[in-house]
């Protein structure tokens, strides 16, 4: 019994000395970032400012590495069956417990499979239309689907992701039926938008375009009004009472990561998010940096789940793949 119980401390000592030289050593080697969609939306951008913040702290470069498709799950999957061992870093967001409420089938399972890392930022999903399509305020839309059912459309960044459900929602709570047309990220769905081949768009990666003027920003998605475009309304104001959905993005390991790497990758994640221009980075996006790590992280993950089950349940929504 003795000799069983030195044994057993003998391999949890080795296994915690090997956990703390991998730490040591690490990075060692190229890290990649992946972004499950393509470039230049919110997911990207933030992707990017943390792989060139890390690069210089941690003397390894972090690359960025889009890997869209399936609405995000292609790129998280690969995350999720990667090598536990700090080289492969998700950069995820709120669609990661989105769709797990409405696809049929997702290959990884977001609690078993992943480590959360920290959030770093949260974002409203702005309705935005094109400069030449006549809607002033969300009311114009509402009035235009009421007298056009079935043939008003909304783009979104993906099938069953924060801003495609955020949409439905809206279609829910105005007592509208607009039709969904997905897109492979934001970008795509932006330059149909600006064409008028699609009506409109809840997205979270519109506010640079609508400080240009290429689009029109009719409201925002979050209880309150965006401090980085104060001017636009929210949709619970516009006419949609109670309506309210809040974007957030944030990192993900494979789960088996070493403790000591995690600690070493939230630490510096946190500082990045307490530099001023980081933060007037992330405001130019849209976005108000809210840091949340490990647990606080976890318990959110857990909220969000149950609350895009409860929706997609509410709208009778499912997707088959």
């Amino acid at each position: 019994m003795l000799k069983r119980s030195i044994a057993t401390s003998v391999l949890a000592l080795a296994i915690f000395t090997s956990a703390a030289n991998a730490a040591d050593k690490y990075p060692s080697r190229t890290v990649r970032m992946v972004v499950p969609y393509p470039p230049a939306g919110v997911t990207d951008v933030v992707g990017r400012i943390v792989a060139d913040q890390l690069s210089k702290r941690l003397g390894q470069a972090f690359i960025v590495e889009n890997r869209p498709g399936a609405g995000g799950l292609t790129g998280s999957d690969n995350v999720a069956k990667s090598e536990p061992d700090g080289y492969s870093i998700l950069v995820g967001s709120v669609a990661n417990t989105s769709l797990p409420a409405v696809y049929t089938h997702v290959p990884y399972d977001i609690k078993r499979d992943l480590v959360p890392l920290c959030r770093v930022i949260t974002i409203p999903n702005f309705m935005v239309t094109g400069p030449g399509s006549g809607f002033k305020s969300v009311q114009d839309v509402i009035n235009a689907a009421k007298a056009n059912p079935g043939k008003l459309t909304f783009a979104s960044s993906g099938a069953g992701a924060s801003p495609h459900l955020t949409g439905e929602l809206f279609n829910l709570m105005a007592g509208i039926k607009m039709v969904h047309v997905p897109y492979k990220g934001s970008g795509p769905a932006q330059i149909d938008l600006i064409a008028n081949r699609v009506a409109v768009m809840f997205d979270n990666a519109s506010l640079p375009m609508i400080k240009s003027g290429q689009l029109k920003g009719l409201a925002v998605s979050t209880p309150k009004r965006s401090p980085a475009a104060p001017e636009i309304p929210t949709v619970a104001e516009s006419g949609v009472p109670d309506f309210s959905v809040t974007s957030w993005y944030g990192f993900f390991v494979p789960t088996g990561t070493p403790q000591p790497i995690i600690d070493l990758l939230n630490k510096n994640i946190v500082e990045i998010f307490k530099d001023d221009e980081i933060k007037k980075k992330m405001l130019a996006q849209g976005a108000d940096t809210d840091v949340i790590c490990g647990k606080d992280f976890d318990a959110l993950v857990d909220t969000e789940l149950t609350k895009w089950a409860k929706l997609a349940n509410d709208i009778h929504f499912k997707i088959k793949n």
